[in-house]
């Protein structure tokens, strides 16, 4: 993750929204409960609630009743919530690979990428349309996990340009997993694709159809 995203994620989880989700993601708690751990007036948990329920941060789950009041609305995180949180995903596989690499070399480490990118695209490939509605459907798939793609069409043929890698810091440092992405994308266009992805500090992902229909 980049240093602006990570100073972003840092503001919104130090601000008293993001001591909200911390609490919630600890238990589900009613207003009530938020406002006596946050010392704040329960409308004012409301209000930050409803923000939260607005950007699918936060959920209610059931009620409970407190004393000898009305049920009180119990809130709790929700699946996207976690996201706010670190991840050390990319250490870890950074790790993985470069064991596998040692132990078995490069070649085998882009062969097992390879099938484990087709195994990906497998179950989401388009199964009709034409090679332009194919590759569209490819770009939105990409898209939806973070490569923010397009299709181009030049004198060469049609081109998936993304604007940013699903695969992110990983690939920076192991252009190799560009191997899993060009098998994930060949499976869901149903053709030949070439990779041309820039790699680098901010690497994005870049793909040639080969196939002429």
């Amino acid at each position: 993750m980049d240093s602006t995203a990570v100073r972003w994620r840092r503001r919104l989880l130090e601000s008293t929204r993001g001591r909200v989700v911390a609490l919630l993601r600890r238990s589900a708690q009613t207003v009530s409960e938020l406002a006596a751990a946050l010392d704040l007036t329960d409308n004012a948990v409301r209000l930050h609630l409803s923000a939260l329920e607005r950007d699918g941060l936060v959920e209610q789950h059931g009620v409970r009743r407190e004393g000898a009041g009305k049920p009180a609305h119990v809130y709790r995180t929700t699946a996207a919530a976690e996201a706010l949180f670190p991840k050390p995903y990319d250490r870890v596989l950074a790790a993985l690979l470069a064991l596998l690499e040692e132990q078995h070399g490069r070649e085998q480490v882009e062969a097992w990428l390879h099938e484990v990118g087709e195994r990906l695209g497998r179950p989401v490939a388009a199964t009709s349309g034409c090679l332009r509605e194919r590759a569209e459907h490819a770009a939105a798939v990409l898209t939806d996990l973070g490569g923010l793609a397009e299709v181009q069409e030049d004198e060469n043929g049609l081109r998936l340009q993304g604007y940013g890698c699903p695969l992110g810091a990983l690939a920076a440092v192991y252009p190799s997993t560009c191997r899993l992405a060009e098998a994930l994308v060949s499976e869901l266009v149903g053709a030949p694709v070439v990779e041309e992805c820039e790699h680098g500090e901010r690497p994005r992902c870049g793909f040639r159809i080969v196939a002429s229909a």
